[in-house]
């Protein structure tokens, strides 16, 4: 089977590589990839900034892919050949709160990803996906959608026509939009980009910030909820960003700690010290629980997750580059 490896960092040692076809043990399934996408992740780990401890090479890349099983392990129960499936992110994260085990488990980290024809997961880590939902739509799912559902829902709390403030157009921010809009909440979006704007406002954004024009975006959270400040933000800047958000947050609102797409993660700790009563939360995607959870909000409200561009499997080079460029709004999808 064709398999991508990362064999050093630098997607010039991103190489497609041929590796016979895996066979699932007991507790585990076989599934044929049928399309991934990219995370912000996976760029950091392929350009070797990501990750405690390094990197281990070679490491076949990214977290998220959806397919069709083929084939099952003794004592496997939850699956079978022909059910359509996406992994979970970590596949030893079923419940409850993350430690140290679950956290080893990431594919395309600490374990060897998705970007191949074929890959063995834990039956217990894959879900099975609604029927209206295409492989290139779920595979979007597992890490940002998971994120922006925990972000808004599990650790937010979200309620209708409580505001939301999202920052950009990529993956997370698009995927909280439409499920924020699933849910009444009203949303508001930066983006450097008028025309990526005008996409958000098609897909329900009430408020838009070109933060191109306004690099102090607050201004313009404040002018749009009144001088409130906003109920919910999802911060995937980092440090750099982490004392505007703050102040475009309402006294007592909730702030998930997402990204680091500034360069660096926002800190916590300094996050906490705000004294306006903003509840912080730290977000590492989320926990099989949680992905079936997304699924069934994503089936009853008819979410189809944004995809950009979908780029053939033997062009997955490009598909990072692409990535890289900042031009993607929504996802950026690899299909088998």
């Amino acid at each position: 089977m064709r398999v991508y490896e990362l064999q050093g960092p630098g997607l010039a040692q991103l190489r497609c590589v041929d590796r016979p076809a895996p066979e699932p043990g007991p507790g585990q399934v076989l599934v044929r990839v049928h399309a991934a996408s990219l995370n912000y992740r996976d760029l950091l780990i392929a350009e070797g900034k990501h990750g405690v401890g390094g990197i281990r090479y070679p490491l076949v890349p990214l977290s998220d892919a959806a397919g069709e099983v083929v084939a099952v392990g003794a004592d496997v129960t939850r699956v079978a050949p022909r059910d359509r499936v996406a992994g979970t992110f970590f596949q030893d994260w079923l419940d409850g709160p993350l430690d140290e085990r679950k956290a080893a488990s990431a594919l395309g980290g600490g374990i060897d990803g998705v970007l191949a024809e074929l890959v063995v997961l834990q039956e217990s880590g894959v879900v099975q996906l609604p029927p209206d939902l295409s492989f290139e739509q779920a595979a979007t799912l597992p890490c940002a959608g998971v994120t922006a559902w925990v972000s808004l829902i599990e650790r937010g709390k979200l309620e209708p026509d409580e505001s939301v403030l999202l920052m950009g157009t990529g993956g997370v921010s698009i995927l909280a939009l439409q499920i924020a809009k699933a849910v009444g909440a009203r949303v508001f979006i930066t983006s450097r980009s008028d025309e990526k704007l005008a996409r958000a406002a098609a897909l329900g954004a009430d408020g838009l910030i070109n933060s191109d024009k306004l690099p102090s975006w607050e201004t313009g959270v404040r002018e749009l909820t009144i001088g409130r400040g906003v109920d919910h933000l999802i911060e995937v800047g980092g440090a750099a960003t982490l004392p505007i958000s703050l102040r475009a947050l309402r006294d007592g609102g909730h702030l998930a700690l997402v990204g680091l797409l500034s360069g660096a993660p926002a800190s916590r700790a300094v996050a906490e010290r705000n004294e306006r009563g903003i509840k912080v939360d730290t977000i590492h995607v989320g926990s099989r629980r949680d992905f079936a959870a997304l699924l069934e909000l994503v089936a009853r409200f008819k979410i189809h997750p944004v995809i950009d561009t979908s780029f053939p499997f033997t062009e997955a080079p490009r598909a990072f580059e692409y990535l890289k460029s900042g031009r993607h709004f929504g996802k950026v999808v690899i299909r088998s």
